[in-house]
């Protein structure tokens, strides 16, 4: 059994942020319609928002997409193939998270790990002096490798200049719009140069490859930017909502991107040879550079601002996704916090019931809560009597009138007899 992989955990402060909501592939992004947005605008003047929005599902090759917003209302969303920009909402509030995280991971039944992961809980104070941006920051990234674990590796080891160096991460003291497109260009920007350093590097077999998700909090946004089949789910009072979407050579609207790219899937597998459709390295399958691929490290990105509805956020590779479904996951977790408030114990816990249910792969999980303590969780102080087993606890009665005073009664007459 493997225990946690590196871990960087820190405690920070927090900010307000404003709201964006945004799905993006290798040729296209979303946008509100003019007429959705102006119906929009017109709800808001009129309406105050029960709650903030939350993106629950975004399906890309259709034309279109619906993404809820809270409870009450839907818009309708377009695809285009206009230059990088970030549809918008109404300004909203969200939650100012107090983050703390755990994780866990597992050879599983594999004879080797391929699978890393980084945790970062206060990004600012991490790379010190070197950035500015709104708090809490933190950063969280799961690389599930394939055909080795090399590539996995090479990534977890250079994120940090990959992600927030050569990228050129922007700054900001507020998570404004002009923040949030650059830090969705940056991370975009990362992913690509990250790909190509695997190409570059030596070391690292052309067969070798890795899936990626990353996901970034500044302030109240929390930010997903996956490739691959990893999967990040959002615990909203109690309900799973997909942060990302896998990425699978049989899903529809990867299925019609691979094709459009020459590509053609077999079996379930990409040109018959790989069981994802977004990856980094895989070079013996990508080359020559430059030319069209139908396997991409392009990422899409999903963002939502947190609420105060907004428990936790779970991290894992696809060797949990592949036995459990994303509400099954989100109610071991909370079952757990619900006993003892450890995110550590309830990765761990995640892991178990995914061999339990005989899961074929590695497996890695993160959690991370957004709130600094479950209020559910019974005190250590808690009264003696709850713990003790029912044959030992004292029980109380009452006693009505009339049998305190035969009581007295008896009392008395013993009394006198002595």
């Amino acid at each position: 059994m493997v225990a946690g992989a590196e871990v960087i955990h820190q405690s920070i402060s927090v900010l307000d942020v404003q709201y964006r909501c945004v799905s993006k592939g290798i040729d296209e992004i979303v946008d509100l319609s003019a007429a959705a947005a102006a119906a929009a605008a017109a709800a808001a003047a009129v309406t105050p928002p029960v709650s903030p929005p939350l993106c629950r599902q975004a399906v890309r090759g259709a034309g279109s997409m619906t993404v809820e917003i809270g409870a009450v209302s839907e818009l309708e969303l377009r695809t285009t193939d206009a230059s990088s920009k970030v549809s918008e909402v109404p300004a909203l509030f969200g939650l100012v998270p107090s983050i703390r995280s755990g994780s866990f991971a597992d050879i599983g039944p594999r004879r080797d790990m391929e699978d890393e992961h980084i945790r970062i809980d206060d990004l600012t104070t991490h790379l010190g002096s070197l950035f500015s941006w709104p708090t809490p920051s933190a950063f969280y990234g799961v690389f599930d490798g394939h055909g080795g674990s090399d590539a996995a590796a090479y990534i977890k080891k250079h994120a940090i200049r990959f992600f927030f160096e050569d990228a050129e991460f922007p700054q900001a003291l507020e998570a404004d719009t002009v923040f949030l497109n650059s830090v969705e260009n940056s991370v975009r920007k990362s992913f690509l140069l990250a790909d190509l350093a695997l190409a570059d590097d030596s070391t690292v077999s052309t067969s070798c490859g890795t899936t990626a998700l990353a996901a970034l909090v500044f302030g109240s946004i929390l930010l997903v930017a996956n490739a691959g089949d990893c999967r990040a789910v959002l615990c909203r009072k109690g309900e799973a909502f997909d942060m990302s979407q896998d990425h699978r050579p049989i899903y529809t609207a990867e299925q019609c991107r691979v094709q459009e790219s020459g590509g053609y899937v077999d079996d379930g597998y990409l040109n018959g040879l790989l069981s994802v459709s977004r990856a980094l390295g895989d070079w013996d399958m990508k080359l020559p550079r430059g030319s069209q691929s139908p396997l991409i490290a392009e990422p899409e990105f999903r963002q939502v601002v947190l609420t105060e509805d907004d428990e936790f956020l779970i991290i894992g590779c696809d060797g949990i996704w592949d036995v459990m479904s994303s509400q099954h996951a989100v109610s071991v977790v909370r079952r757990g916090l619900r006993r003892h408030d450890d995110p550590e114990r309830c990765a761990r816990e995640l892991v178990m019931e995914a061999l339990r249910l005989n899961t074929f792969d590695n497996l890695t999980v993160i959690v991370v809560c957004f709130t600094a303590e479950n209020r559910d969780v019974a005190s250590p102080t808690e009264p003696l009597r709850q713990q003790q087993p029912p044959s030992l606890r004292m029980r109380s009665c009452s006693l009505s009138a009339e049998a305190l005073c035969n009581l007295r009664s008896l009392l008395e007459r013993d009394s006198c007899g002595d």
